[in-house]
């Protein structure tokens, strides 16, 4: 992998300054109209709230609700939890995971044994608000009835240890990534932020330069330390090798406001630009990061990106949480894995909902004190085949369905959650391609609760709440159904979407 160090600067060229500089100032930009080349569909911002119990990663059940006399007389933690929470947890609750309380020895996992079993009697972890029962994704979070009631009896009969030497080894996880080792590791300026700031939305530019043009399998941000980092949402800027002769030049890093207006002041001052003043190309979408979700990653075929010689990750939607009682020098970086061939299907997105192909009906006027059904519908105008999907929506979420109505009237089931999590929003890709055709209507239905009962309100009262044309902030709403897609090819809907499929894969 080549890392952070950079001893080869000769060859790649990722800093036109030490690889250790100092906290860039943040400067605030006035922002009027996008570039042409710009303009586009903006993914939502992707944020989530801190849980109050964080605990091992545990999930809702499937099969039947009385399986106790299928669970062995004494549960131990060495010999029936470990290798539980190893198969289901540890990925995110280890050292290094992307939880702050890792639970991968006995006594961490028992000083939570209560949380445990309060949060695996009411299905809340790991996070996974996707119905299972409407319909199935690659890498879904839900543990058998029958682990369930094993962690359940394991906390009721004193939490024990066991034989120590039945322990089993902790799986081998890479370092620095959820997917594996990359070929090249690109850091982020180093972002300064005082103690008890509140949110902040950064637009911030991450420039390289290669010795070739080359190509992508994906591209996976990491987050420094500190669980800082609510979401990232981050396109791809294109240049070619002579239209721009330092993609160094320019601030890495401005403030930006919660709306969509126009961003040339903030481009400019970024050094965006091609030297002659024009705009490079800007592929959408192409680095995204919410909490407990990997790098997505598609079958050989499927996918993946060109990396021109010269070019920059421009991250435009990157969220800071609050900071606490302590300064924090987030150190986030971004994870490239190089590919040998050139994208043979590259992915297309478009998105239903708030600022994407179709309005949201009857409108995004949620009154106080109300509970609001809202719709979008997008009718497809050539036959599609999905890969993956993003339902979004804000604190007064409270559940959302998406599905498709063939022009003959069939229904295709795409997602349904029934119990929105604004703490929890994935990228929910199918086992297999799902085959949309020409003429159907895709349809994304959300309801929204502006009451008192809605613990998350960030109103108290209730106030009038809208989407104020895509606020990023989540005292305002939005209502999305972001689809991955393909223009369909015969045989797509038997492509099996994992990277990586087992022997005994499947439901």
């Amino acid at each position: 992998m080549m890392a952070v160090g950079l001893s080869n600067q000769s060859r790649i060229r990722l800093f036109s300054h030490p690889p250790n500089p100092p906290p860039l100032p943040i400067p605030t930009f006035p922002i009027p109209e996008i570039p042409p080349i710009f303009a586009g569909k903006k993914r939502p911002e992707l944020r989530y709230v801190f849980i109050l119990v964080v605990v091992g990663c545990i999930a809702a059940c499937k099969g039947p609700a009385t399986v106790r006399d299928a669970v062995p007389e004494h549960v131990t933690f060495t010999e029936h939890i470990a290798p539980i929470f190893n198969d289901h947890c540890n990925i995110c609750h280890r050292k290094g995971g992307n939880s702050h309380i890792p639970i991968t020895g006995y006594a961490d996992a028992k000083s939570y044994a209560s949380a445990i079993a309060f949060v695996v009697k009411r299905r809340e972890m790991p996070p996974w608000p996707a119905d299972p029962a409407y319909s199935h994704f690659l890498g879904e979070k839900v543990l058998t009835a029958k682990e369930i009631a094993t962690i359940t009896k394991w906390v009721d009969q004193g939490a024990q240890q066991g034989p120590p030497d039945k322990m089993p080894p902790m799986p081998k996880y890479p370092e620095g990534s959820d997917i594996g080792t990359p070929d090249l590791r690109i850091p982020v300026q180093p972002i300064l932020l005082k103690a008890n700031s509140t949110d902040r939305f950064l637009l911030v530019k991450v420039p390289y330069e290669l010795p070739r043009d080359t190509f992508a399998t994906v591209i996976e941000f990491r987050p420094g330390p500190g669980n800082i980092v609510h979401h990232v949402n981050g396109d791809f800027v294109k240049y070619r090798f002579a239209d721009k002769k330092d993609v160094f030049a320019g601030a890495r890093a401005v403030d930006m406001r919660e709306d969509t207006l126009g961003l040339i002041k903030a481009f400019q001052a970024l050094g965006l630009p091609n030297d002659d003043g024009s705009y490079p190309v800007l592929q959408k979408s192409v680095v995204n990061y919410l909490p407990g979700t990997e790098g997505q990653i598609y079958p050989d075929g499927i996918g993946g990106y060109v990396l021109p010689r010269k070019g920059a990750f421009l991250l435009n939607d990157l969220h800071y949480g609050y900071t606490g009682k302590d300064d924090i020098l987030d150190s986030s970086y971004i994870n490239i894995f190089f590919a040998k061939t050139p994208p043979n299907r590259p992915v297309l997105e478009f998105q239903l909902g708030t600022i994407g192909v179709s309005k949201v009906e009857p409108d995004m006027l949620i009154y106080p004190n109300t509970v609001k059904h809202v719709f979008s519908r997008f009718t497809t105008p050539i036959d599609i085949s999905i890969l993956t999907l993003n339902p979004h929506m804000h604190l007064l979420g409270k559940s959302f369905k998406g599905y498709a109505v063939k022009p003959e009237g069939d229904t295709i089931r795409l997602i349904s959650i029934p119990r929105w999590d604004f703490s929890w929003q994935y990228f929910y890709t199918f086992p297999k391609m799902v085959k949309v055709p020409q003429g159907s209507t895709i349809y994304a239905e959300g309801v929204y609760d502006n009451t008192a009962d809605n613990l998350l309100n960030p109103f108290s009262p209730p106030q009038l709440i809208t989407d104020q044309r895509g606020s990023m902030r989540a005292t305002d709403e939005m209502f999305q159904f972001i689809i991955t897609y393909l223009p369909y090819q015969l045989g797509d809907e038997n492509i099996s979407l994992d990277p990586h499929p087992k022997p005994d894969a499947g439901h």
